[in-house]
């Protein structure tokens, strides 16, 4: 019996294995057999698509950018300091951060519905540094023909130079993404000064050595296999789109069935697809879009551009492959994007997200004060018949500079503040406590707890005045 149950698990096992293949034979997956070399050709989404991974220059250059004498952008994380040009975000309003995540996340489901996989096809690291990759490769052993060629030639000296100076470059761009990097968590000027002379901190050098091993391996390597297995995104893409999502699609009902041109053909009885593949050669992910929208399309548009281009060489009108919706290639009513109540939702969520952000940024002052009342005992009597109440005051410096604070409090006529003579010395981008009492005479207190507030006022390097202040109260014995 037992044995009958384990052939039968082998057998359930290998069909569940089959059925692997069979998927993703239809949805035309490359499990990494193969290398892709996808045919690079000019384009206006091609323009396009090098226009948005230019964004990714501000990763580079972004840490060079200085502010009043510093860096203006710097997560100064053993100083638990996080600088924005002239703002200076501290663990305290770290709840900025949760905002910002979620921002982008809706950012990115409400991209997802309106048009596919833009992210994936236009911004994503994997898919720019991939491009670059590719576009060095291209441009050191030729076009993918002479590749493939290259690829399984046997090696000779002028192979083994053609393909170190590649990989080379490849760990020079790999270096310098990590380098990059850590210099958004230190100076970036500093970090120069030190990393090659051996004063870095050693976190410095792990997370180079990290990132120059991970996008080496990542971009030059895996490629569309990070895509496929390793990205979460991919998987989950699918229940963000409906019918009315704009992805590039396959226009069946026009393109079938397919026939190559022939140069005695007096009509043309086929569609207008002519079977050229260059729709599937140009993909970067090697899908065929003709089967329809699949995991491995990362809607990059660079099959619109090839499409177009055969349907100007055979004299037909372009848009065969088109940014379309499911319902507008079926013939059914299209719906207006923006009147579809779930983008409205996610719009809803963006800007009650965004305003937080601005809020919490706009409202950012640079002094802040709290305090905590003594607890054991709750308050003292005098010998000249007063209450004394003890108060531990934490002031927290926002700024760069250190600055000297004094401490105030109002809420009662007849109330006497002791210890808060001396300013109190706050060190930048740190909370610094002040131990200070309050004293009311017995008879004046008219309840037993009375409410108070605490001042702290200071003058900024600029020249301007900061104040902060922070309600408490004082409590006396039982009337």
């Amino acid at each position: 019996m037992e044995k009958v149950k384990s052939m039968r698990n082998q057998e359930v096992s290998a069909s569940s294995v089959d059925a692997l293949y069979r998927e993703a034979d239809d949805w035309h997956v490359n499990t990494g057999g193969e290398t892709i070399h996808a045919k690079r050709l000019p384009g206006r989404w091609r323009r396009l698509k090098w226009l948005m991974a230019s964004v990714w220059l501000l990763y580079f250059l972004g840490p060079y950018l200085r502010w009043n004498g510093q860096q203006a952008v710097l997560f100064d994380i053993p100083n638990r300091q996080y600088h924005l040009f002239s703002a200076t975000v501290l663990p305290q309003d770290f709840w900025m951060l949760s905002l910002l995540l979620l921002f982008f996340a809706i950012l990115l489901a409400v991209v997802t519905a309106l048009v596919g996989r833009a992210w994936c096809g236009f911004f994503c690291f994997q898919t720019v540094w991939t491009d670059v990759f590719t576009w060095i490769e291209q441009r050191l052993e030729g076009p993918p023909a002479a590749r493939r060629k290259l690829d399984k030639a046997p090696m000779s000296l002028g192979k083994l130079r053609i393909k170190s100076i590649k990989h080379g470059i490849w760990i020079a761009i790999g270096f310098f993404t990590g380098f990059s990097f850590v210099a958004w968590f230190t100076d970036a000027f500093v970090l120069w000064q030190t990393f090659f002379f051996g004063q870095a901190n050693g976190a410095a050098y792990a997370t180079v050595a990290l990132f120059t091993v991970g996008t080496y391996v990542l971009a030059g390597f895996l490629r569309e296999q990070t895509c496929f297995w390793l990205c979460p995104y991919a998987r989950i893409q699918g229940v963000m789109l409906d019918k009315s999502t704009l992805v590039p699609a396959y226009d069946e009902q026009r393109g079938e069935p397919r026939g190559r041109v022939r140069r005695d053909e007096t009509g043309r009885t086929a569609g207008d697809c002519v079977d050229c593949n260059q729709c599937v050669a140009v993909c970067p992910t090697g899908v065929d879009i003709r089967q329809g929208q699949q995991e491995g399309c990362i809607t990059c548009a660079l099959c619109i551009d090839a499409c177009d281009q055969v349907m100007d060489k055979v004299g037909r009108p372009r848009g065969l492959i088109r940014y379309a919706s499911l319902d507008e290639l079926e013939g059914r009513p299209t719906q207006t994007l923006m009147l579809r109540p779930r983008v409205w939702v996610y719009t809803g969520i963006l800007g009650l997200a965004l305003a937080g952000i601005l809020y919490g940024l706009t409202s950012l002052a640079p002094l802040e004060l709290k305090v905590l009342h003594e607890r054991a005992p709750l308050y003292v009597l005098l010998s000249d018949g007063s209450i004394q109440n003890k108060y531990t005051l934490k002031v927290l410096n926002k700024t760069h500079e250190p600055i000297s604070v004094r401490i105030g409090v109002s809420g009662h006529d007849r109330m006497t503040l002791v210890g808060a003579d001396d300013p109190v010395q706050a060190e930048p981008g740190s909370v610094t406590p002040a131990m200070v009492f309050v004293k009311i005479p017995r008879r004046a207190l008219a309840a037993q707890q009375q409410p108070i507030v605490f001042h702290a006022e200071t003058r900024l390097p600029s020249g301007a005045t900061a104040e902060a202040e922070r309600e408490s109260v004082f409590i006396g014995p039982d009337r």
